[in-house]
């Protein structure tokens, strides 16, 4: 969730002769959650781990959230869900440094660990901090900068660590939980939306929802450890020690997916009762019909050549189903093809009535541009009883 690449190379090669080894009685571990930023990348926040060592006057931050840009191929990669990330070790200063250059809060939680679960953590940081294990296939849900410190925490404490109850009421989905923080993003939030399949309906339990970093504060907040019968909360009061508000950001309807596409529905609509002309209406339905062809074609690569699992099982492809290629190549050739445009039209009509019973949340946004696929697919087909298309020549 952090784009920067290793910023101290020789802090790092320092972490990894060393390793932290061993360490003394003293030795503090803090967990480090940073707020939201406006940049796609930040704004789910981030964590790490912040291992204190007075004896030998070390303060080292653990940071799984790092990718290299200049990683070859790096956007096929990152689309075909094979974006390695990595953990770096680097001072407190310079983490701290490019927070504050972006003016983003950061908390910082003392972890009330005992001597023996210090060295357990120690040594699991360690193994990770190895060549061979230093990269990891990141995953957003499951495996990502708050989860791999979240799992060494409870590898560390053992069966001691007991979370809350299981909750009772409706839990949140996957969807929902990203939702709330892409919502002052509407852009993003449509086309997050429009790639993540179903397996975002899933329901978030408890530890689930740390994979979010803000949500393991809190988590990890109300967990305890439970030492011969006396419970002792994991983490102490947090401490703000870079105090900035969290990023208000304006928002404006009139620029919102929503707005933008329904304004075009009227466009769509008010030119297909009004124009006449064979060439406009031809140079009309090949531009509407190749950009739903790129979304069509987005659609089938992250169903079936995409190792993303959040974005399997899209049923957007539904309504941007392969047909519409079809439909794009009869245009650009000049062919009727009448029967293309009456199964895209069928199958738009269809989806949106089976939207209210299919196992996936649709954006909002994506309904006026299923209308607009319905008003220029039926024109296409010809349909008697539609009175534009009387008006029409295919």
């Amino acid at each position: 969730m952090k784009r920067i690449f290793i910023e101290i190379l020789f802090f790092l090669i320092i972490s990894l002769t060393k390793g932290f080894s061993q360490s003394s009685n003293d030795t503090i571990a803090y967990l480090l959650t940073c707020g939201p930023g406006t940049e796609t990348y930040s704004i789910y926040g981030h964590s790490a781990l912040r291992i204190v060592i007075p004896e030998k006057h070390t303060d080292t931050v653990y940071n799984w959230g790092v990718f290299d840009f200049n990683t070859p191929n790096f956007a096929w990669k990152f689309a075909k869900g094979r974006l390695d990330y990595l953990l770096i070790a680097q001072s407190l200063q310079s983490f701290l440094q490019s927070y504050f250059i972006e003016q983003r809060f950061v908390y910082s939680q003392k972890i009330n660990l005992e001597p023996v679960e210090i060295r357990k953590l120690i040594v699991l940081i360690n193994e990770n901090l190895k060549p061979e294990n230093i990269k990891y296939r990141y995953d957003f849900f499951y495996d990502d900068c708050s989860t791999r410190i979240r799992d060494l925490l409870e590898k560390s404490i053992g069966e001691k660590l007991l979370y809350p109850p299981a909750e009772s009421g409706k839990l949140p989905t996957f969807r929902e939980m990203v939702g709330k923080y892409q919502k002052p993003f509407p852009w993003l939030n449509f086309g997050i939306d429009l790639i993540m399949g179903s397996p975002g309906e899933k329901k978030a339990l408890f530890r689930d929802r740390m994979f979010l970093p803000i949500d393991m504060k809190n988590g990890l907040s109300e967990a305890v450890i439970n030492r011969n019968g006396k419970m002792t909360p994991m983490l102490q009061l947090p401490e703000m020690i870079l105090d900035f508000d969290a990023p208000v950001v304006k928002q404006n309807f009139f620029l919102s997916p929503v707005f933008v596409f329904s304004l075009l529905l009227i466009i769509v609509i008010m030119f297909s009762s009004f124009f006449k002309s064979i060439k406009a209406n031809n140079l009309f339905d090949i531009i509407i019909f190749s950009v739903f062809s790129v979304l069509s074609i987005m659609m089938i690569f992250f169903n079936f050549f995409t190792d993303h699992q959040q974005m399997r099982w899209n049923l957007n492809i539904i309504w941007l189903n392969p047909f519409i290629l079809t439909c794009f190549v009869a245009l650009v050739l000049k062919k009727a093809g009448s029967v293309w445009f009456k199964i895209v039209f069928f199958i738009s009509a269809s989806f949106l009535v089976l939207q209210l019973f299919l196992p996936q949340a649709f954006n909002t946004a994506i309904f006026p541009l299923v209308l607009i696929l319905l008003v220029r697919s039926s024109l296409r087909a010809g349909f008697y009883w539609n009175p534009l298309s009387k008006k029409q020549v295919n």
